[in-house]
């Protein structure tokens, strides 16, 4: 069996990562999305062990120190990190992965995981991009100016991954995603074993 593929996505807030994450996972069959830990408060709408699992500050800690995080970052004050033990057995048992994170987390997981996927989500411009922020209704204007500070700081990183997707029209940026999926999966060095087994005169299902 092949081993699954680690695909990982950052995006400025408010590019609409989470909408095009949910909308791919309903499409490709062979892709989970491992849920992240963090310290920030639940937002209205989202759900524990769902969107994230929602951890004190202490109790984030001691997941730190207790070697149970692949990754982990501080961003706006915040803690983010990824539960490393659910990820790696999904991945060896042959399922992708997709993990929502942020740059430097993102930077983290490639120097761990080499032959992981990076994807980069894109606003189509910083104009739309404030409108998002503003319409989501979920923080306050200081908080969105430095968000949108913050996204101008994220984006000049976009040329260090490996593919980018601009989110301006929703169904287009969830058929490039998909796309990049299905079109990694038939790379040549992740095809070994069948083209081993050809040569074999093996069958191939």
């Amino acid at each position: 069996m092949s081993r699954g593929i680690l695909f990982v996505v950052s995006a400025p807030a408010g590019c609409g990562k989470d909408t095009i994450l949910e909308k791919a996972l309903a499409k490709e069959i062979n892709l989970c999305y491992s849920v992240s830990a963090t310290t920030r408060a639940m937002r209205a709408g989202e759900t524990e062990g769902i969107s994230y699992y929602f951890k004190s500050k202490e109790e984030f800690e001691k997941m730190i120190a207790d070697g149970e995080l692949l990754e982990h970052t501080e961003y706006c004050g915040n803690y983010y990190g990824t539960p490393e033990q659910t990820v790696r057995d999904s991945l060896e048992s042959g399922q992708n992965v997709v993990l929502k994170i942020e740059i430097e987390g993102a930077e983290n997981i490639k120097r761990l995981i080499p032959e992981a996927v990076l994807i980069f989500i894109l606003p189509p411009s910083m104009q739309e991009l404030k409108r998002r922020l503003y319409k989501r209704g979920t923080e306050d204007e200081e908080t969105i100016e430095k968000r949108l500070k913050q996204a101008e700081k994220e984006i000049s990183f976009a040329e260090n991954y490996d593919y980018v997707i601009v989110n301006g029209e929703l169904e287009k940026a969830v058929h490039d995603f998909v796309s990049i999926v299905s079109a990694e999966s038939f790379k040549t060095n992740r095809n070994r074993e069948l083209i081993e087994a050809l040569k074999n005169n093996d069958t191939i299902e």
